[in-house]
């Protein structure tokens, strides 16, 4: 990948440097230093390019997993508080339940 990146920021550089002089209606070629020097900062430019991406998708990677952490014990903690206030009452329509179930009503009865 770095050997495609570097040629590629060269050839980046010298057609930048070609351009230019073509806008100015100068030789293609005019100072033949300043095609290396473009070539030089191109693939500076796109190396470090590359070498950014790769550093922002590892911290961006980092982020997600903290909110992702963060996330389910946010979540997990709002439903393990509201179960433990939500017991007592569950618990005690399932015996009312299981009480009047067992109870014969004699108006209920056919």
């Amino acid at each position: 990948m770095a050997i495609s990146a570097t040629l590629f920021g060269a050839l980046l550089g010298v057609g930048t440097q070609m351009y230019s002089n073509a806008l100015r209606k100068l030789p293609y070629m005019r100072h033949p230093w300043e095609h290396v020097l473009g070539m030089g900062l191109g693939a500076l430019f796109v190396n470090q390019l590359i070498k950014f991406d790769a550093k922002a998708q590892e911290d961006l990677d980092k982020l997600l997993i903290k909110a992702k952490q963060a996330n389910e014990r946010r979540y997990f903690g709002i439903l393990l508080l509201t179960f433990s206030l939500l017991y007592p009452i569950i618990l005690d329509a399932v015996i009312h339940i299981k009480y009047m179930n067992s109870c014969s009503l004699p108006f209920l009865s056919s």
